[in-house]
């Protein structure tokens, strides 16, 4: 589709959504009307329009001008004056009074209120008063108008625009042109490159102080994402001169100002210098701290005492606990502060009930929380207790202000949480803010149990939180190493054993539950995957794609990647129909019935929760990463697309919206931590060593209930089990708690 130059008056808003400024409107160009849609800030009828679209013919609604980039200028008609007055943009102003004042100033209208506001007063039913606040309207939304326009030329959305004047007001002039890397540090959705373009487009020195020192925190918060709470200096360094292009004595002291002015920290771990971004080092430190606080000794009335509980919980639910297992409900009574690690087979949930049941005998409040929806629907579903997520448990909000927003935790120092036992599941993905804040929220004389898989994926976020926990030996521990004689029946609770313990396992298909499928080129998998996942596994399991089936990847791209299966694999379960409407969003087709996931956590995002009848029976915000759910309905007129999620929660979301969502026919391994699947099917071919490792394949595995498929290369597979590298995360909690340990000692 052809760009096209298009201009005219804005005869009428037909539909806006004021919460993303999605807006169709008729535009008047000569004697044609025109529809158009796109996204608008502060658009009124009545106002001229230029603009950039592409024509499209809409299925439902006929030929329309989607607004690719608009300016608008003021109008210059007596009709559309008129017309603009009319709208309400200015507060005061109604079709009445916007007629009288061009009946009298006609053409002149705009400059008497630019120029001469006083004179408004001699129309009946305007004041002075009123006369100086319409002119004080007129000139706020001129000098926007102005900005925007300014920010176009650097190419910041109009969202983003508007993000920026809020903050800054007549400011931004002076911030851009002079240290636009500002804006990276104050304004949520503009980076560290957008800055840099601006500042190359200004002809500012890449040698600047607040340059270097802008990269070195893009830097910092990058490698944050990437899992990491410090970065060693040198590897800082040759990051940074990567970026910046600039010598190492610039970066270096521009390390040396930022440490002295409160921006990061640099300190010496086992003789290496490392740099932290200052939130993280400080949640480290306060991490131990409570950790510290909270491991009280409790004084349980004699050893007898918990001996009993024990066999009166194990005849009352007609199980056998091991003497570790004993062990572990005894360690949990007499300390504030409890670990229980194991993998699969273990008898972890086994034993958490009994602590649960224990607790509870002797009078005490417990709560139970994990870090996703589906852990915590698991855990409820394994104790019989409600489980929460910790989102929740904390009573996480969004709050906004302006360009001032962020995360809100109800629950925290002021306003902790109200429970004598709290027990967190599925510890390995807990990162380090989420567990600086829960720590705050709980007081001294709560005990702490965290329960876990070390071998686990660490936290998609930054920290190493059950590991560093485990690895500083001051915390009471308890690892269950035990298969009981159930889980031996289970060959995936074998084979996981197995890879993590580096042993090759058997991939003769003699398994119950454990498959093997030898292919070695990557379309002959694909072709394999399509036939198991339409037709043998649901004849052989009566489960499908949509409700057991999971497709889990060790990457995204390629043929065997989660971009091109979900594609391919959409195409046989849901494909193109005149009954299903769809949506194109970045090169993805979003289709009614799809499979889809949440891929980031959105705090703000409205949900609810309707009964049989279409009622709302529950509502309320968050939307958390790796929800998933089905698309209900694409509603092209709205430019909505309705989720309802394995929760229950129906959630609408603006088409601007759909880079939140991802197809999840096949997910990546990383994105299945937490969750169970009936059947899981996993492709592996030959790859980079660093991705393709022990503890990938072994939390793949961990992730079935009833059958593990793997299609691909047996040779990689074994590779893969002995392949023991990770990625190296840096993270300093274990220093941090035997420093403070250390220190109370001494």
């Amino acid at each position: 589709m052809d760009i096209e130059q298009i201009e005219g008056y804005v005869e009428q808003i037909i539909y806006k959504n004021e919460e993303n400024g999605y807006t169709v409107l008729s535009l008047v160009e000569d004697i044609e009307e025109l529809t158009c849609v796109g996204y608008f800030d502060d658009i009124n009828e009545g106002e001229y329009l230029k603009a950039e679209a592409k024509i499209k013919t809409h299925h439902t609604y006929g030929e329309q001008y989607q607004i690719q980039s608009y300016q608008i200028a003021m109008p210059t008609n007596v009709k559309a004056i008129e017309k603009y007055l009319s709208s309400g943009i200015i507060k005061g102003i109604g079709p009445s009074l916007a007629k009288k004042i061009v009946t009298k100033f006609k053409k002149d209208t705009f400059r008497i209120i630019e120029e001469e506001p006083e004179r408004l007063a001699e129309i009946k039913g305007i004041t002075e008063k009123k006369a100086r606040s319409i002119a004080e309207i007129f000139e706020e939304k001129r000098e926007m108008r102005q900005a925007m326009l300014f920010l176009q030329d650097y190419k910041i959305s109009t969202n983003l625009g508007i993000k920026i004047y809020k903050a800054y007001g007549d400011k931004l002039y002076q911030i851009i042109q002079t240290n636009p890397y500002q804006l990276a540090e104050d304004i949520e959705g503009i980076g560290f490159k957008l800055a840099d373009e601006i500042a190359f487009k200004l002809g500012i020195d890449s040698h600047a102080d607040f340059r270097v020192q802008s990269g070195i925190n893009y830097l910092l918060n990058q490698s944050g994402l990437e899992g990491h709470t410090y970065l060693p200096k040198e590897m800082l360094i040759q990051k940074a001169i990567d970026l910046l292009q600039v010598p190492v004595p610039s970066i270096e002291n521009t390390l040396i100002n930022m440490q002295i002015n409160k921006q990061l920290i640099q300190k010496d771990i086992q003789g290496q210098t490392v740099v932290y971004a200052l939130m993280y080092h400080y949640m480290e430190l306060s991490i131990a701290r409570k950790l510290f606080d909270l491991n009280e000794t409790y004084q349980v009335t004699h050893e007898e005492h918990i001996q009993n509980k024990i066999k009166e919980i194990e005849k009352d639910t007609n199980i056998q606990l091991d003497q570790v297992q004993k062990k572990a409900v005894k360690e949990a009574a007499e300390n504030g502060i409890f670990v229980i690690t194991g993998g699969p087979g273990t008898g972890k949930t086994t034993t958490i009930n009994t602590i649960i049941e224990y607790f509870k005998s002797e009078g005490l409040e417990v709560l139970l929380a994990a870090p996703t929806g589906r852990a915590a629907k698991r855990m409820t579903e394994t104790t019989g207790y409600e489980a929460q997520t910790i989102h929740r448990l904390l009573e996480i909000t969004y709050s906004s202000d302006g360009n001032q927003s962020g995360l809100r935790f109800e629950k925290n120092e002021d306003n902790p949480l109200e429970a004598d036992v709290i027990i967190i599941d599925e510890m390995s993905m807990v990162d380090i803010n989420i567990m600086h804040h829960l720590l705050k929220a709980i007081m001294p004389g709560t005990r702490l149990i965290l329960v876990g898989d070390v071998n686990q994926l660490p936290s998609v976020g930054p920290g190493n939180i059950l590991k560093d926990i485990i690895n500083s030996d001051k915390l009471k521990v308890i690892k269950l190493t035990k298969i009981f004689r159930q889980a031996i029946q289970s060959t995936i609770v074998v084979n996981a054993h197995k890879i993590n313990e580096g042993q090759n396992i058997e991939l003769n298909n003699k398994s119950k539950d454990f498959f093997y499928i030898k292919r070695f080129h990557p379309d002959r998998i694909l072709e394999e995957m399509k036939t198991l996942v339409k037709d043998r596994l649901p004849k052989f399991s009566g489960h499908n794609i949509f409700n057991g089936i999971q497709i889990l990847t060790p990457m995204r791209k390629g043929i065997i990647g989660t971009q091109l299966l979900n594609n391919e694999i959409q195409e046989i379960v849901n494909p193109k129909s005149k009954d299903k409407q769809e949506k194109e969003y970045r090169q993805v087709i979003f289709r009614e019935g799809d499979k889809i996931m949440q891929i980031k956590n959105n705090y703000q995002m409205v949900w609810q929760i309707k009964n049989k009848l279409n009622y709302v029976i529950e509502e309320g915000t968050g939307i958390y990463n790796g929800d998933m759910g089905l698309i209900q309905e694409i509603n092209h007129y709205s430019e909505k697309v309705t989720v309802l999620f394995e929760d229950g929660k129906q959630v609408a979301y603006e088409f601007n919206q759909l880079d939140e969502l991802e197809l999840a026919y096949s997910i990546t391994i990383h994105k299945s931590q937490g969750s169970e699947y009936p059947i899981i099917i996993i492709p592996i071919l030959n790859g980079p060593s660093m991705l393709l490792n022990r503890n990938l394949l072994y939390t793949a595995v961990t992730r079935a209930k009833k059958y593990v498929i793997l299609i691909g290369d047996d040779k990689t597979i074994q590779k893969m089990i002995q392949n023991e590298r990770e990625a190296r995360r840096y993270s300093s909690l274990q220093i941090r708690i035997k420093e403070l340990y250390e220190q109370m000692e001494q």
